[in-house]
């Protein structure tokens, strides 16, 4: 998704909701955060393949599609390895510019709890909070060299870490991930990316 389809994702995003969007200011904030120097998978690529997805979805569409665009935008607005509450921090940010904005407080409440659903350690509750960790998750059904090129960027992220404890931190997280059944809980996300999912998680692990 390029600059332009981004842009109009945000704008559409906020108009379906019945607000004016926010500055342009914080729109270049949000843009420039992404583009931090100590990312490398977190990055705009990552965000514009999940709204892409999410907007492809006309199979099963989200039941508040702004509201799961507006937590795609902000699930990795803050994104700093060395903490462990960014989904917390990105969460609350989201939450503030959304009542700031005029939106309902029960709406930052949900965009709130998507975001914190990223944090992939419970069962989403809810098809929109399933749909929004589904597209979270695609890159693992990603093709092969999206796949490799995945791997290699969330390596460059962690650089800092011994090559030794991240093999066997990272084997565990994927193993993890192979360990759900289903992975995907959205059947047409089941349906396009689960076996493409398992084959490239079981490369990577015996790898």
């Amino acid at each position: 998704m390029d600059e332009a389809a981004l842009h109009e994702s945000w704008i559409n995003a906020w108009r379906a909701l019945d607000v004016a969007s926010p500055s342009e200011a914080l729109l270049d904030e949000l843009l420039a955060a992404h583009c931090e120097a100590h990312r490398a998978y977190h990055t705009l690529q990552h965000l514009g393949e999940c709204l892409a997805l999410l907007h492809a979805r006309r199979d099963r569409p989200a039941q508040r599609p702004a509201e799961v665009a507006i937590a795609l935008w902000f699930h990795d607005a803050v994104y700093d390895v060395h903490r462990h509450d960014n989904e917390e921090r990105s969460a609350d940010w989201a939450r503030r510019v959304m009542l700031e904005s005029g939106v309902s407080e029960e709406a930052a409440d949900r965009v709130h709890a998507l975001i914190l659903a990223t944090r992939h350690d419970a069962q989403p509750e809810g098809g929109d909070a399933q749909l929004l960790v589904d597209i979270d998750l695609a890159i693992l059904g990603a093709t092969p060299d999206r796949f490799a090129e995945y791997e290699r960027q969330i390596r460059i992220e962690y650089l800092h870490v011994p090559a030794d404890v991240f093999e066997t931190k990272r084997r565990e997280i994927l193993a993890g991930f192979l360990a759900r059944d289903p992975l995907y809980l959205t059947g047409p996300m089941r349906a396009r990316f689960e076996e493409a999912a398992r084959a490239n998680l079981k490369r990577a692990i015996k790898r």
